[in-house]
């Protein structure tokens, strides 16, 4: 915490140095973790479908996300570290009051990474769209919450764009070189947009029952879901043979979970600097970033009919 000589002494260095076209220092880390999380949000995906895509990693879905648990739960110790102090100190919560939100955890990790094994990189991250809507319904539901009517007006393209990405993306292609999404993609695509409404609910939910940061609840909930998940992995996941998995496969594991690490400290940082609005604005560029590359990489054309569906959702969250 700055002390008032300190932010008096500054004051008077910025009086009398000369106006500079830098951008302040503040705005300059802002600026620079945005471009972290925009970069190792849009390298997990393309990572993580690149490990998908093969078929021997397709029934690992539960290790994949213990171990994703358990980074994210490195990461922010070393965060709360007396050495940076990034957010206060972990409190400490009942164990049975956190099960269902770390249920809701796995399920919000779990469901989409196996979308994204079974569909194109476009569909999976249009899908992720209907978040907004589905998560206003389930407020609506739960607690009775509304949306301002424009706001109500506005979901009701980005579900339409889905439903039309939906239904061309899931076509045969003449081109065998151009991915498409299963009917199973469409499934774990639809149910992770649930689970994920449920679990973003939840932690508005819990933030105020049990007066937590979001840093403290998900430093609370990761060991958590991992203990959970390692219960069942032996009995769901069928692990490839380390000695057949090549290099550059464990390469790209590592890197996917370096990319969790990122994405974890630059949002905090984000939502520290900037506040929840950027953050937002900043999720809509990384929407519209892998959206376009994974256009790109399927060998899709311009003239493709999914293409209206993706403007269509794309453009009801940003405007």
């Amino acid at each position: 915490m700055i002390t008032p000589r300190l932010l008096q002494k500054d004051e008077e260095i910025a009086i009398s140095e000369p106006p500079s076209s830098e951008p302040p220092p503040r705005l300059s880390v802002a600026i620079a973790w945005m471009a972290v999380n925009t970069l190792a949000t849009v390298g997990i995906v393309f990572t993580n479908k690149a490990i998908f895509s093969d078929a021997s990693w397709r029934d690992s879905q539960l290790t994949f996300a213990c171990f994703h648990f358990c980074v994210t739960w490195i990461t922010l110790s070393f965060l709360a570290s007396p050495g940076f102090a990034c957010f206060a100190a972990p409190r400490r919560a009942p164990i049975r009051h956190l099960l269902p939100l770390a249920l809701a955890m796995c399920l919000n990790v779990i469901l989409p990474n196996c979308s994204l094994a079974f569909s194109s990189v476009t569909f999976y991250q249009v899908a992720r769209v209907l978040l907004t809507p589905v998560v206003a319904l389930v407020n609506f539901l739960l607690y009775g919450a509304t949306l301002p009517l424009v706001a109500g007006l506005a979901l009701v393209p980005a579900c339409l764009g889905v439903g039309i990405v939906s239904y061309y993306d899931s076509l045969p292609a003449a081109d065998m070189s151009i991915k498409t999404t299963s009917p199973l993609g469409i499934f774990f695509a639809m149910t992770g947009v649930l689970a994920s409404s449920f679990y973003t609910v939840w932690i508005a939910s819990y933030h105020r029952k049990l007066q937590m940061s979001s840093m403290q609840l998900l430093y609370s909930q990761a060991p958590i879901a991992s203990l959970m998940l390692l219960y069942v992995i032996p009995f769901l996941d069928t692990l490839p043979d380390p000695v057949h998995v090549s290099g550059s496969r464990w390469l790209m594991i590592i890197l996917s979970g370096v990319f969790a690490s990122l994405i974890n400290i630059s949002q905090f940082f984000i939502v520290a600097h900037t506040g929840p609005v950027s953050s937002t604005v900043v999720g809509h560029v990384k929407t519209c970033t892998i959206v376009c590359i994974g256009w790109i990489v399927s060998g899709r054309s311009a003239g493709d009919r999914a293409l209206v569906g993706v403007c269509l959702a794309i453009a009801a969250i940003v405007v």
